[in-house]
């Protein structure tokens, strides 16, 4: 008898960090990308799942269930700002933190708040904000009242957004 396979997915990373102090999904096509955001979040001790593409991010959020998602907005199959729609949708993701990380044009940015999205990270980022975003939003009480990353998330009518939230 042969040896059985076992087929993994080919584009989900997902790796279990011990006392891990919460789990992100990133979405990305690109796998530098992805591999970036990975390795500095596990270094702060928190897990991570991967997705190439946004049909990918909703195929696995209900059995990964992460604690915050970050979508990037240009991708194949899905982008990230209908993905982010289709999440708040859900009764099941209506509440999960999402984060935009994109070059983000400011249309992008009013797109992405009528979608519902928490937070935006202008790439290129500095790890070091990815991660006090992150954390701060893991451990922030979920949406409904909550105020967003540095005080609040910007509202349409707001001239600039938040230092942090956008770019491009």
């Amino acid at each position: 008898m042969g040896k059985r396979r076992t087929r993994w997915p080919v584009r989900t990373y997902s790796r279990v960090v011990p006392g891990a102090s919460g789990r992100v999904l990133v979405v990305d096509d690109n796998k530098v990308i992805r591999q970036l955001i990975r390795v500095n979040l596990e270094l702060e001790g928190i897990e991570v799942v991967t997705a190439a593409d946004g049909a990918e991010c909703l195929e696995v959020v209900h059995q990964v269930r992460p604690d915050l998602v970050t979508l990037d907005v240009v991708m194949p199959r899905l982008d990230g700002l209908r993905t982010a729609a289709l999440l708040r949708a859900d009764p099941r993701t209506r509440d999960l933190p999402l984060v935009v990380v994109s070059a983000c044009t400011h249309h992008e940015v009013e797109s992405g708040l009528d979608a519902g999205v928490d937070a935006f990270l202008a790439k290129p980022f500095e790890p070091a904000e990815l991660v006090r975003l992150v954390r701060q939003l893991i451990v922030a009480p979920r949406r409904g009242g909550r105020p967003g990353p540095l005080g609040r998330v910007p509202g349409p009518g707001d001239a600039e957004p938040a230092a942090g939230h956008a770019g491009g």
